[in-house]
């Protein structure tokens, strides 16, 4: 035919100005998190240590838990949840006292890390909880990218033997944290916990785009 009827008399049209607009969720949709852009210095405290594989599975649990998966406070409740240990506080309990002491979380990991399913929430949960790096022997090219995507650098050990001097609790420290997404390599400062320090390089695979996304703090800033 050469045109059809169209009828839309039942459609409710948009208003021309959206943003006085309620917006109506319930429990299982929540505000999407906007992360802030990268500090300039990495005052970060080790929230965990993982080990070889570690999947976005272990570290973004699916199940029951994925009902929220549109309320990101909701569902950052059970990051790494399977690694909880009886009668003491769990990853996102112990992220969330680090964010809001005003530090920044760090996850250390082996080899392979973010293997698996690529659940953009492994990342957007831990940026919710103010993680601002990974440090591991290997990171998962599709988990890397949705790290950069959310503000979350992916670092690699430059030794990989350093992996063995990390503890969880320790703090660690990259004075010049722009200029190490920059140059793509820098040092950070391990204290830990008996005063001691040492420094541990860590290098970055980061294109130009890779780069303007994380001093943003994610693709959601970039203007």
């Amino acid at each position: 035919p050469e045109q059809f009827l169209a009828d839309d008399s039942m459609m409710i049209q948009p208003p021309e100005n959206g943003e006085g607009v309620e917006i109506i969720r319930k429990p299982t949709i929540g505000q999407p998190p906007l992360n802030n852009p990268l500090p300039e210095a990495l005052d970060g405290v080790v929230v965990i240590k993982t080990q070889d594989k570690t999947s976005t599975d272990d570290i973004m649990p699916a199940g029951i838990h994925l009902k929220h998966r549109s309320n990101i406070p909701e569902y950052a409740k059970v990051v790494f949840e399977r690694f909880t240990e009886p009668g003491k506080p769990s990853f996102a309990q112990r992220a969330a006292a680090i964010r809001d002491a005003g530090k920044h979380g760090v996850i250390v990991g082996r080899d392979s890390y973010g293997q698996g399913s690529s659940r953009e929430h492994a990342a957007i949960c831990p940026m919710y909880l103010g993680v601002k790096a990974v440090i591991a022997m290997a990171i998962e090219r599709i988990h890397a990218a949705n790290l950069i995507n959310f503000g979350i650098i992916p670092f690699t050990f430059a030794n990989p033997a350093d992996y063995d001097k990390i503890d969880p609790a320790d703090a660690i420290r990259i004075a010049d944290l722009h200029g190490a997404v920059k140059a793509g390599e820098g040092v950070a400062v391990l204290e830990k916990t008996d005063g001691s320090t040492v420094e541990i390089p860590v290098k970055t695979k980061l294109t130009d785009e890779d780069k303007a996304i994380i001093l943003a703090g994610g693709r959601l800033n970039l203007k």
